[in-house]
């Protein structure tokens, strides 16, 4: 079994999250403007220091093979009322998004594991966050599958504006508590 690592995002990072924003499976889910200028707008902030978001380059025995991001929904309380308003959303509650970019890597239970140990360590960094929160379109059933094995409960089902227009806004929410007792 390869060892995964995650390292914070780098500038030099932008030219492959482009890449693999571009990639259809990845597009499909997350339908974002790729060009170099929506690139840098929307993930240079989180090594700048500008947005409170994190962003981690996910790698297995050291070849990058996905994305991870987390923040606090309430860092975002704006663009996620719609969430905040549907669920249980506790003061200092975690998100994560996550994709495996390469496409060979796919159907291979990675997902999986990248959310189980992204996990580990949201507890880690972030002791005082009590829960993670992720919205997934309904139609992502890879994406919900992953949540699932990964210990996460499904809490509702509801509408969100959806991130790809061809989407009709339906998501699953799961939710995973902070474990009680020593780790």
């Amino acid at each position: 079994m390869s060892t995964l690592a995650f390292r914070r995002t780098r500038r030099d990072d932008l030219p492959r999250l482009q890449a693999w924003l571009r990639r259809p499976h990845v597009a499909r889910y997350w339908a974002h403007d790729t060009s170099d200028a929506a690139v840098e707008r929307d993930f240079a902030g989180s090594f700048l220091g500008t947005e409170p978001s994190e962003d981690f380059v996910v790698s297995a025995d050291g070849v990058p093979v996905g994305f991870v991001q987390r923040c606090r929904i309430h860092d975002y309380a704006d663009e996620e009322r719609d969430l905040i308003e549907l669920v249980d959303v506790p003061a200092g509650a975690l998100t994560i998004d996550y994709f495996v970019g390469e496409p060979d890597r796919v159907g291979q239970g990675l997902g999986t594991r990248l959310i189980r140990e992204f996990v580990a360590l949201c507890w880690r960094d972030h002791p005082r966050a009590p829960a993670i929160v992720v919205p997934v379109a309904a139609g992502n059933v890879a994406s919900w599958r992953a949540l699932r094995s990964a210990g996460f409960r499904w809490v509702a089902t509801g509408y969100l504006t959806p991130d790809n227009p061809v989407d009709d806004g339906r998501h699953h929410v799961y939710r995973l508590d902070r474990p009680s007792g020593p780790a």
